[in-house]
């Protein structure tokens, strides 16, 4: 059989955990969150009006269950082995997942997508059950800081401690611009797929030449599921239709194909105002040695030579960016997520706001990491029109543990990121944190430039340098080696942040036209 997905998306319930059995309310739509769902039951006034947002805080104080119903198909006999998934693209956030009565995942990250394998729980032909338990995130984050104070001191300088050991957005515990409203539920989309391989991933790693003009490296493939010796993968380029490679590949043990490649005179992707958004489709093909097509996929991928440019200069160090050799001034804005309930926000909706940046011809978008890995849509719509990305990794205002499970749990989270940016032209930079360097200031944690040594970090009572410093620039180096880093935002050499002289700052020093005293603290 060939690769086929179908998207849970309608026929779901929910309730709170303690109603009664048969209150059960319908849900429209999944992707959702459960104030979507209880604002649509009519179970709670709009939390934007007035004062509702106090009327609704028990909501993040429950444990919430969805469920559905849906039927297999019987899959055809054949001599190859087929696989069935459960695909979950995300959980907000602690989740404890059933199929026909039998628990199949346990989840903790609002960021990962999860993907299980359900072969022998699924019953082809027959109605299945899927439930999904959240529990509430609010009060688990207290019970986690309790677990781990005797190994971390969760100082915080936005909203309750609370949030600091939970992966979940974290202004979903409200911020000096937005309201506390705890989410919960099937944030992103939840599918069933089935094939006898797939292909996982594809992606360009290549670097642009100093002269612009050769674009090279190697195009890899990431396949799953049963692979015979003498499948392989097809892998191609073409620009406006037109193919400019074209080359089949083995695929190793680890399920991996690898296709060096090189262009001359390559079709370069610049920013806004700078040049043409220039694409090239890139496609993979999974073939059987008989030639039959197993599953493909495609993206568009641009080419481009970025720099972090940090030279001496006459006020201490610069900070520019330079894209295929041209020195780019980063206007922009700065994004914080959409709506409080993601999951209601359409894929247009972004692509027209990044629309009306490029009619104000603002170039850089610097996504902020209290809020979440951006949507595709976003970051698609800044490929099309030339909007850069610096994006921060999920981390603001506070100091962060660094204990073993916490980061198992972020080492997953980062590389799913990572593996689902890298493609994008636009992107141009990962930054470790939002003002966390600020709270190491303010609370006077350890922090001694000169010392090197990342495990010595971890012993210190800022630990969270050993994520922002080692753990998290080492992980960018594997997945995306090309990928400029940077430690946090704001950060300049271990210097405090506050310096004009190095690095970026965030500028709070600004005067009302009705008051000449500076903003000094804000916050």
């Amino acid at each position: 059989m060939s690769h086929s997905s179908t998207q849970l998306s309608s026929g779901w319930s929910f309730k709170q955990q303690d109603w009664p059995s048969d209150q059960w309310l319908p849900v429209a739509n999944v992707p959702t969150q459960v104030h979507v769902d209880l604002l649509a039951n009519k179970k709670i006034p709009d939390p934007f009006v007035d004062l509702n947002e106090r009327a609704v805080q028990w909501v993040g104080e429950k444990v919430w269950v969805y469920r559905v119903s849906f039927t297999v198909p019987e899959t055809p006999s054949t001599r190859d082995a087929v696989t069935t998934d459960l695909v979950f693209e995300g959980l907000d956030t602690f989740a404890t997942v059933s199929l026909n009565g039998t628990e199949i995942l346990k989840a903790d990250n609002m960021f990962v997508s999860y993907r299980v394998n359900v072969v022998n729980g699924i019953k082809p032909g027959s109605e299945n059950l899927l439930e999904i338990v959240f529990d509430s995130a609010l009060l688990r984050g207290r019970e986690l800081v309790k677990e781990h104070s005797h190994e971390h001191n969760f100082l915080v300088r936005q909203t309750e401690a609370g949030r600091i050991p939970v992966r979940k957005a974290q202004y979903n515990w409200g911020w000096d611009w937005g309201p506390i409203l705890m989410t919960a539920g099937p944030w992103k989309p939840v599918r069933l797929e089935q094939y006898v391989a797939r292909v996982d991933d594809v992606w360009a790693e290549n670097e642009v030449g100093p002269d612009l003009k050769t674009c090279s490296g190697t195009i890899y493939t990431r396949v799953a599921g049963d692979l015979g010796k003498d499948d392989k993968v097809l892998v191609s380029l073409s620009k406006d239709g037109n193919v400019v490679l074209e080359e089949s590949a083995s695929i190793d043990y680890n399920g991996q194909a690898a296709v060096p490649f090189k262009l001359v005179d390559p079709e370069l992707w610049y920013p806004l105002s700078y040049g043409p958004q220039s694409r090239y489709q890139l496609r993979s093909k999974l073939l059987r040695g008989n030639g039959a097509e197993l599953h493909s996929a495609s993206k568009l991928v641009g080419f481009r030579r970025t720099q972090l440019v940090q030279e001496p200069d006459a006020h201490g160090k610069s900070f520019y960016f330079r894209v295929n050799n041209v020195d780019v001034f980063g206007g922009g804005s700065c994004w914080i997520p959409a709506d409080s309930y993601l999951a209601r926000v359409p894929a247009q909706r972004y692509r027209d706001w990044v629309a009306l940046m490029a009619e104000g011809n603002q170039v850089m978008l610097r996504v902020w990491g209290g809020g979440v890995y951006e949507d595709d849509a976003l970051l698609d719509a800044c490929d099309e029109l030339g909007v850069l990305v610096w994006h921060d990794f999920q981390f603001a205002c506070a100091s962060y543990p660094a204990y073993p499970s916490y980061l198992e749990s972020l080492e997953r989270e980062a590389r799913q990121q990572i593996r689902r940016l890298r493609w994008h032209p636009s992107v141009l930079l990962w930054a470790g944190n939002n003002e966390d360097y600020q709270v190491q200031e303010r609370d006077k944690l350890d922090y001694d430039f000169e010392d090197k040594d990342p495990g010595s970090w971890l012993k210190s009572t800022f630990p969270a340098r050993y994520i922002y410093e080692h753990f998290l620039p080492k992980l960018v180096e594997e997945e995306d080696p090309y990928m400029i880093y940077h430690p946090s935002s704001p950060w300049g050499d271990g210097k405090p942040t506050a310096d004009p002289t190095v690095g970026d700052i965030h500028q709070w020093n600004r005067k009302s036209p009705r008051n000449t005293h500076p903003l000094n603290s804000y916050s």
